[in-house]
């Protein structure tokens, strides 16, 4: 899933060129290059999808450039990771009729990549065999309000029922999640077999497989496209963890623990950055800091940043915009772009 915009790395992340596309850690890998990168000792290439906006295809293919272009499948409108599954789902059943799934976004960051390729592997190996819906849990390590939780029940097994999902806690009940041992952090990462999660879609959610169905003689053709682009802004706006996932019976999660992060923020950003010895991170540039302490300072490459006084700050700039954020009120940087797309027409978004 490559459609996002990253509206939370702002000014970083823009419209044109969102944070799936972008080196964050200067290693000459966008986050969506590392992530094809560590599918493709379980996926031949032929055989991986990407979900993404119509507006992204262009940069899709110039970064993976040994993908076909019938590979990257192109909403024409933002309907949430529901849809967006149904849509590869659909067309990989117009390919063959029994096929092993993974899903998974493209601007995590995992540090371990052996070990991920080794549990989704063994996660493969069990959505062939049964009829589950399985996603991966992070072992949570910090009382988190920004990741998603699994509450699961306790067996002599590796792969474990759900019990509950809880999105986003506050900081009470996160700390209460940690203590318990009952809970992992959801990652976000699927896997399953295309008969079980195309029957989930019938049972849950028919107002998505119904549109899909009924026009399932186009899919996988030359009016593929001309079809999603007629129906596909009419589907709900539904996740796939409150449409199916919270609601099935048949869920469970194997626990994990390679490295994850969800790299949604620039809190996180600068969680698993460098740090100098006054816990400021520099990405890109040059800074010369003064009398400052737990910063992030992102600025185009080749550009120096000042800076006195400071504690706690975002300071970010690209693209003609400069935005100066307590790193601690990161959350309200989508109305901050929200108010600049209203007073410049978009000219900034």
């Amino acid at each position: 899933m490559a459609g996002g915009i990253g509206s939370r790395f702002w000014p970083y992340s823009r419209n044109h060129r969102p944070k799936q596309f972008l080196d964050f850690f200067g290693t000459g890998r966008s986050l969506l290059q590392m992530t094809i990168d560590r599918i493709r000792p379980l996926v031949p290439i032929e055989n991986v999808l990407i979900v993404t906006n119509i507006d992204y295809r262009d940069l899709i293919l110039e970064q993976i450039p040994d993908m076909r272009k019938e590979q990257v499948l192109c909403e024409p409108a933002r309907r949430n990771t529901a849809p967006c599954i149904a849509y590869a789902v659909a067309h990989i059943r117009a390919i063959t009729d029994k096929a092993n799934i993974i899903v998974a976004s493209s601007d995590a960051l995992i540090l371990n990549e052996t070990e991920f390729q080794r549990i989704v592997s063994k996660g493969l190996d069990f959505v062939s065999e049964n009829d589950v819906l399985l996603t991966l849990g992070m072992k949570p390590t910090r009382p988190e309000t920004g990741y998603g939780y699994i509450q699961f029940e306790a067996a002599d097994s590796d792969f474990l029922r759900v019990k509950t999902f809880t999105e986003k806690p506050n900081a009470e009940l996160a700390e209460v999640f940690l203590k318990s041992g009952e809970f992992l952090w959801n990652a976000g990462i699927f896997l399953w077999n295309l008969q079980t999660i195309w029957s989930s879609f019938r049972e849950f959610l028919p107002d998505i497989a119904g549109p899909f169905e009924r026009g399932a003689a186009k899919m996988g053709t030359t009016e593929e496209e001309a079809f999603i682009q007629s129906m596909f802004a009419s589907l709900p706006k539904v996740s796939i963890d409150y449409g199916i996932m919270e609601k099935a019976q048949n869920v469970y999660v194997l626990p994990a623990d390679f490295g994850w992060s969800d790299l949604g923020t620039w809190g996180s950003l600068y969680d698993l950055s460098d740090k100098d010895k006054e816990d400021n991170v520099v990405l890109h540039c040059e800074a010369n800091l003064y009398e400052s302490q737990n910063n992030v300072v992102a600025l185009e490459s080749g550009k120096l940043a000042v800076i006195q006084g400071l504690d706690g700050y975002i300071v970010a700039e690209s693209d003609g915009v400069l935005l100066i954020c307590k790193k601690n009120e990161e959350q309200r940087i989508r109305q901050f772009v929200e108010r600049a797309d209203e007073l410049y027409n978009g000219r900034f978004s």
